[in-house]
Order: structure tokens, then C-alpha cells, then sequence
């Protein structure tokens, strides 16, 4: 269910029922030459709304534009300061807690947004229970990264071993690629397998990473593998939704 294509009467309903959410969140950046820039909230997107058809979880609107500083040297990328992502995310939490809710699940696809995510709960604990305790239902909230489920991680190298890399990475593509497909992008690759390294700031990873990938050949990504990584995802990312719902 998502909460958008659903009225305040039935949000009332589920929320007597079950007072969770999948709350996708992502970013809107460069993802090499053949991804797309908006992979990262993309991904979240898809592998959430499939977990909550299996978990029978309400998905809420998803958080598109993320901390995405480092790849602002590449044209569309978008970015939010930290401290506009975590107040974007505590009026999130804060308005939909108004209304009922009191656990959170982000789905979280970009690596760049976890510390700042982490940071914003703590931001609605210190506004909810920073001056002692609170009557009622206490609030979670939990942040999931698909990329590291332990199933996921162990599919990824079954089915891209080391070309999967650390952005632009061949699971991400694939994802997007059978979610998607009139949308699959070609361009050659020099060299098929990027580099990798560290980096400090968006010019300096423009240097180091010119066509914006890192450790990653996308050329194996596959509609197929797609299929297989959204199907894990959702089914990992389900069983911890349900698993976090029963916490006392």
C-alpha cells in the first residue's frame, strides 16, 4: 500500500492495524555513463513497494534528493546540506507520528545519506523525549540500506564478483534496468572496470573518477540480475520490517 494512492480514512484504518512504515529514501546523483542519475532513490523506490506487498506495509512517499555533495562536479546531480536533509526527514517522521505511527523503516538507497539519516532520528527522539518521558507508544525509527543486506551481498558477488564496485555498481544498474527497461543506457566504458580510491571533495573526485563510476563495470548488468536482486532485497527488507514491528 502506499500512502499516497490511499485516502486519510483508510491511512486511519492501517494505522490502528499497524502502526509502521517503509519510508524510501535515496538521491539524485551522477551514476557513470550508462546509469541513471536517479538510481539511488529509484531503487529504494521499487525494492520498497515490494516489500511492503509482501510485509502488507504502507510505503510512504519517497525522499528523492539526498546528501550528494561529492558528485556535484557532474551535471543533474543534486545535493541537500546535512542539516537540510536530517530537518527534512524529522518533519517526515514528525508529521506522519502526529497521525498514528510510531515505527520507521527508511529504505535507503545511497551510502552517502546513512550518518545524516542516523543523525535525524536522533533529532526526533530529542524532540520527542529530550525533556524526560512521554506518555504512549514509544517511536523507532530504523535506517536499511538494500545494498547491505547480507542476502543481497552474497547475490552481488555470486553474480558480479568484483566488477560490482562501489558506485555505479552492476546490482544498482541491473535494478534499475528490470525495473525500467525502456530506459537501459549504452557508452563505452574506459576502462571497463573503474578505479578506485578515496576521495575529499566533489572536484577531486571529478579527477579521480572522470566518468564517475568507482570500482564498477556496469557492462555485466542485467534486467535478469535485476530481477533476482529486487526479489532478494524485498524479501530480506520485509522479514526485518515485520522482525522491528514486534520489538517491545
Amino acid at each position: 500500500m502506499r500512502l499516497q494512492m490511499m485516502t486519510w480514512a483508510e491511512v486511519e484504518a492501517s494505522v490502528a492495524r499497524d502502526s509502521g512504515i517503509l519510508m524510501p529514501i535515496g538521491s539524485t546523483e551522477q551514476h557513470g555513463p550508462t546509469g541513471l542519475i536517479g538510481t539511488d532513490a529509484l531503487t529504494a523506490e521499487v525494492i520498497a513497494w515490494r516489500a511492503g506487498e509482501l510485509a502488507d506495509a504502507v510505503v510512504g512517499p519517497t525522499i528523492p534528493v539526498g546528501m550528494a555533495h561529492h558528485h556535484m562536479a557532474f551535471a543533474g546531480s543534486m545535493t541537500l546540506k546535512p542539516s537540510t536533509l536530517i530537518a527534512v526527514i524529522t518533519e517526515y517522521v514528525l508529521s506522519l507520528a502526529h497521525h498514528g505511527y510510531r515505527r520507521f523503516v527508511f529504505v535507503n538507497g545511497h551510502g552517502g545519506n546513512i550518518p545524516t539519516v542516523n543523525a535525524a532520528f536522533y533529532e526526533v527522539y530529542a524532540a520527542l523525549y529530550g525533556h524526560g518521558p512521554v506518555e504512549g507508544p514509544e517511536l523507532r525509527c530504523r535506517c536499511i540500506s538494500w545494498f547491505e543486506l547480507p542476502g543481497v551481498q552474497r547475490l552481488t558477488k555470486e553474480l558480479f564478483g568484483s566488477k560490482e564496485g562501489a558506485h555505479a555498481t552492476a546490482s544498482e544498474i541491473s535494478v534499475t534496468r528490470a525495473a525500467f527497461p525502456d530506459t537501459v543506457k549504452s557508452a563505452p566504458l574506459e576502462p571497463a572496470q573503474a578505479p578506485i580510491s578515496r576521495f575529499f571533495d566533489a572536484r577531486d573526485y571529478r579527477r579521480r573518477h572522470p566518468d564517475g563510476r568507482m570500482g564498477s563495470d556496469p557492462s555485466v548488468a542485467s534486467a535478469p540480475a535485476g530481477r533476482q536482486v529486487i526479489d532478494t532485497a524485498a524479501a530480506e527488507l520485509a522479514a526485518a520490517y515485520r522482525q522491528f514491528g514486534t520489538m517491545g
